[in-house]
Order: C-alpha cells, then structure tokens, then sequence
C-alpha cells in the first residue's frame, strides 16, 4: 500500500491510498480521515454513487469536521475497478467503470475482471484499515448516497457481524424494481432474479425483527430521480418493507433538496452524528466488558 496524498482539515488528516486489490485485480484507491489523537477510532464507511470516485465526498461533502468532533474515523473507497480494459467498460454512466453497485459479479466477462465490489468493501478494504493508526475497523458503520446508499444498506444486512450502525441519503432501495438496478443485476449477476440478494427491501424481511435499533435514511423531495415517471429510488416501498419486517426506520423528506452534493453537505453531520451515537456506545460497553 503506498500513499498518494495527505490533507489537513478540521482537526484530523485525510490521507489517500493505493494498492493493488485482490478482489478487484487493480490498483484501487481509498481515503481515509482520522481526527488527532485518536487511539481506536470507530470507523465510519462511506460509499459513493454512480460516476463517483474516493474524491468527490473528502472535497465536497465536509464531514470531516463532524467526525473530528466526534472522535470518528471516515473511510471511504472508490465505486469499481479501473482500467481493467474490457469491451464496454466506459460506455455508460451507470455500468462498468465508476458503478460497481456492491455486489459480486458472477456474470462473464465482469466476473473474472475483477467486478467484486462487495468483496472488496466488507473484507479486503476491511483488513486494510485494520492495519491503519489510529482506526479501530471492528467497529464499524456504513453510510452512503444513491448506489453508495444501495451498498451500505445491503452490506450492513448482509454482513450483521461487521457493522453496528446504517444509514443513508437518498439511496436506491429498491433495485430490483428500479432501471438502475435491473441494468447492474442484468449485466453482472445476469439476472434480475439473482438481485434478489443484493435488494434492502427483500433483505430486511430476511433478518429478524428490529436487526439494527435504527436505520437513518435522508431524501430530498425534491430529487431528480424520485420525482416523475422513473422512480430509481423507491424510498416507499423500503419503508412498508420494514414496516412489514418490524424494523424501525427513520425515513426524512426535505422540501426544496434535490440529488446532488449540496444535499449531502447538508445532512451528511445527522449521519455522522447518528453513526458516532451507537459507534461510541459499543465502545462503552467493550470498555465495560474488559
């Protein structure tokens, strides 16, 4: 692992990594924020969306001050492999290159090119910033927006062990019924049957009731892929499905907000605040514990 840059702010360091990647079969980068005098710092994912890279949320979404007064960590990966040279890899916004959407490809040629963005997020990223100062990687939640909202909700059900706490801002909850999702699940799993396992409606009914205490998820009313005749989102039919499932869910609609970073700068705080609430807890009680 070598390190590409490294960035004052807000009482902490972002540092920028890369690495050759197992699971991706190609350099990846990933930046990490961890705020001064940490020790075992809880850690917080954060998982882009479509189009994105590691960069766009460290330069534009300013949650490195929140998780500095916190005492959070902040790690967050890029959104696929690069570069990896197949036929098609560039041609859309929304498969291929900068759209993993967080599962395991089994679909050729992306299988064997290395599209196993789930792989790569919950174990191999995993155990990297376990070798990091100053971070404590069991202790752990996810966040993240649209696709990145996709990932951390499936990831956290499908990986209840690795993370304690879930949110989201504006995510894609209902892929299997979305075009977004029907596309990735298509192409890299080849159906949409097989995108069964990677959809938080289905998975939230799989798990037993209330598996997370809360879930945080933030939308804007406003949202260009909400409103109108394509609903990428779905944001209702998360909330019957965890009704159904009796998981609380805290779902918030804000008037005048609509897709972009300026909504995410805007709440990002809420959701560092929600993860440090039940991160700093778990602290507690291992301190108790010990």
């Amino acid at each position: 692992m070598k390190q590409l840059a490294r960035w004052r702010q807000f009482g902490g360091w972002w540092t920028r990594y890369a690495h050759d990647a197992r699971s991706t079969k190609c350099e990846m980068t990933f930046s990490v924020f961890v705020p001064d005098g940490a020790t075992a710092a809880p850690t917080l994912y954060y998982l882009s969306g479509l189009t994105c890279t590691d960069e766009n949320f460290v330069h534009k979404a300013g949650a490195a001050r929140q998780a500095s007064s916190r005492g959070v960590a902040l790690v967050v990966p890029d959104t696929s492999p690069r570069g990896n040279g197949l036929a098609g890899e560039d041609d859309a916004y929304d498969f291929g290159t900068g759209a993993g959407f967080y599962v395991d490809a089994l679909q050729e040629p992306w299988a064997s090119a290395g599209y196993k963005m789930e792989s790569y997020v919950a174990t191999e990223l995993r155990d990297l910033v376990d070798g990091l100062e100053g971070v404590d990687a069991d202790n752990a939640g996810l966040t993240g927006h649209s696709m990145g909202g996709h990932g951390a909700l499936t990831l956290a059900f499908k990986y209840p062990d690795r993370y304690a706490s879930v949110s989201a801002l504006a995510p894609i909850c209902n892929p299997t019924r979305c075009p977004w999702g029907v596309k990735a699940f298509e192409g890299y799993l080849g159906s949409v049957d097989a995108g069964e396992d990677h959809d938080a409606c289905k998975l939230v009914a799989k798990h037993e009731t209330g598996r997370f205490d809360s879930i945080l998820v933030d939308q804007g009313a406003e949202d260009q892929f909400l409103v109108g005749d394509i609903d990428q989102l779905r944001p209702e039919s998360f909330r019957a499905a965890c009704d159904k499932a009796g998981q609380n869910l805290n779902l918030r609609y804000h008037p005048g907000f609509d897709h972009s970073y300026f909504f995410i700068s805007t709440f990002i705080d809420d959701h560092v605040d929600f993860a440090a609430d039940r991160l700093l807890n778990n602290n507690n009680k291992k301190h108790a514990a010990s």
